[in-house]
């Protein structure tokens, strides 16, 4: 039997995940198929991104429509394990 956790969100919904990391080349692409791994139906138009004051950060959001807590925790567990993802939120 699968325990799912307890959630104040109910499913399905928009849910923006953020992510920051230095800005280089290929950080968007690289977030876009990380989180398209669980969220196949993701496109380019669901991903924004700003620059830092100096440029050398830059904060990237996707607005995916979730289907669970546990599809959440995968797109946060696989950007987090990222070498390139400095933080996730």
């Amino acid at each position: 039997m699968s325990e799912e956790k307890a959630t104040l969100l109910e499913f399905p919904c928009d849910f923006p995940i953020k992510i920051f990391g230095l800005n280089q080349p290929g950080l968007e692409t690289k977030v876009l198929d990380i989180v398209r791994d669980h969220a196949p139906e993701i496109t380019e138009d669901a991903l924004s991104s700003r620059l830092s004051g100096g440029g050398k950060y830059i904060a990237v959001t996707v607005n995916v429509q979730a289907q669970s807590q546990v599809q959440l925790d995968a797109i946060y567990r696989d950007l987090t394990s990222s070498p390139d993802v400095m933080m996730a939120l």
